[in-house]
């Protein structure tokens, strides 16, 4: 079986540049609304009136949202059709912005961030599926999958900078309603602008598998959150449902005649790579860059704007990087590159390290700027991966899969980074160093896993 991704209809050359801006847009609404909770948190939880526990679910309950729906978002846009699956998430994103915009306790904040968290798998899943279906692999895919991998960048800088920009009224509630709006605004050019594609004969839904791994992956991440302020009974409660379920999950996939990850693409060393490699970057960098904008307003001292650019710079380097791939003489596939990659990305984490409660909070752009370069790369790199590893019909189930080890990654490395921050050494800035040393390990050492893979299993490229 071929596991090149082709398109599967004619899609004329004006409608892929009617919907990359579209797609590239909606991507980067998801990522503006991911990050606004690091940089507005201290107003946030004091208006809602948030203890320790509920601040860090404000943090992570998108991210719960994301890594349960991303692979089942997947899933039912191959099966049911791509183009409503992405209009339908965008729908759920500015609905949930609205009600962000207008809780006043933390419970309805936190159900409206799963629901944004929720409606933005669907936009990431079925969203690079929908420009690969789009654009014909080589120079046009590069260039459309180089565009993908921007926006993620752009929506985490523009994220940072509208949280500061609407520091305003409330400090936080601002932001929501723009995301809302902007949101609702682009339903109907994108409705007009997504072509149908789902499979000419529907792939039947593994619902018993989908629906443990819905609750697996809930659980995991509510498990994750929940230990930041310790390991307490309900972590502990948690954590031995989360396996319960995916071991379950497990057992039915093995089982079943249309699983859905297919054992096949595990034996892939192209799918096995980029898979890792969300993961590894999930759990280093975007761990390490979500506390920047805490350790610089409380250890350092810096004003929230100041503490906003050091992300973008992180963020905005990466947009430029992203779009530089598309201009590279060799193509970047398979496992190595992405190992490399990670090396430079750990590099980046590296310079952050060694600050002292007296450094200038700019002491920490170098190490901003140099992971940015290769998280860039990266973005664009585990975008055009994740579906040219898989066959044409299930290219929104490889991008739910990859951007389901991105923030499942996320949600681990938040907690480990947070954990040992705060834990660790006589104050947070000594803390800060501790958990950037571990947290460059971590990378170093996804690396090294992501080079030994590439030594091993079955891989076709992408023509």
């Amino acid at each position: 079986m071929s596991l090149n991704v082709k398109p599967t209809t004619d899609a004329a050359p004006t409608t892929g540049r009617r919907l990359l801006p579209l797609v590239a847009l909606g991507t980067a609404l998801v990522l503006v609304t991911y990050v606004t909770p690091m940089a507005t948190i201290p107003a946030t939880a004091a208006d809602l009136g948030a203890g320790p526990v509920a601040r860090a679910w404000i943090l992570s309950s998108m991210s719960a949202g994301l890594a349960t729906a991303l692979l089942a978002t997947g899933v039912l846009g191959d099966t049911f059709g791509r183009r409503r699956v992405y209009v339908a998430g965008l729908g759920a994103l500015g609905l949930g912005a609205l009600l962000c915009g207008l809780a006043q306790e933390p419970l309805l904040y936190v159900a409206a961030r799963v629901l944004q968290g929720m409606g933005g798998a669907a936009v990431l899943a079925c969203g690079l599926a929908l420009l690969a279906h789009s654009f014909a692999p080589g120079p046009e895919r590069v260039h459309a999958t180089s565009v993908w991998g921007a926006s993620v960048g752009l929506g985490i800088a523009s994220g940072a900078v509208l949280a500061a920009a609407l520091d305003i009224g409330s400090g936080w509630r601002e932001t929501y309603v723009a995301v809302a709006v902007i949101a609702f605004a682009l339903l109907v050019p994108t409705l007009r602008a997504l072509p149908g594609s789902s499979r000419t004969h529907a792939r039947a839904i593994d619902v018993p598998g989908l629906v443990l791994l819905v609750a697996g992956m809930t659980l995991l991440v509510s498990a994750l959150t929940q230990g930041r302020n310790g390991i307490d009974t309900p972590t502990v409660v948690l954590a031995a449902l989360a396996v319960v379920a995916l071991v379950a999950f497990g057992l039915v996939e093995a089982r079943v005649r249309m699983p859905l990850l297919d054992p096949e693409l595990l034996a892939n060393r192209r799918f096995r790579g980029a898979t890792m490699g969300s993961l590894v970057l999930g759990a280093g960098i975007i761990g390490m860059s979500a506390f920047v904008p805490t350790v610089a307003q409380v250890g350092l001292g810096a004003s929230l704007w100041t503490a906003c650019w050091l992300v973008v710079l992180w963020a905005g380097t990466s947009v430029v990087s992203s779009l530089l791939v598309r201009h590279l003489p060799h193509p970047l596939e398979g496992p190595f590159p992405i190992a490399v990659l990670l090396v430079g990305v750990a590099i980046g984490q590296a310079c952050g390290y060694g600050i002292a409660t007296d450094s200038s909070p700019w002491r920490l752009a170098v190490s901003m700027v140099v992971s940015g370069v290769a998280t860039g790369f990266l973005n664009a790199v585990l975008g055009r991966e994740s579906v040219a590893s898989v066959p044409p019909d299930r290219a929104a189930m490889g991008s739910g899969a990859n951007n389901t080890a991105r923030y499942l990654g996320a949600a681990l490395g938040i907690t480990l980074f947070v954990t040992v921050a705060t834990h660790a050494g006589d104050g947070l800035v000594d803390g800060w160093n501790v958990a950037v040393l571990v947290s460059t390990v971590l990378t170093l050492a996804g690396a090294a896993a992501i080079a030994a893979t590439g030594l091993g299993g079955r891989s076709e490229r992408a023509h």
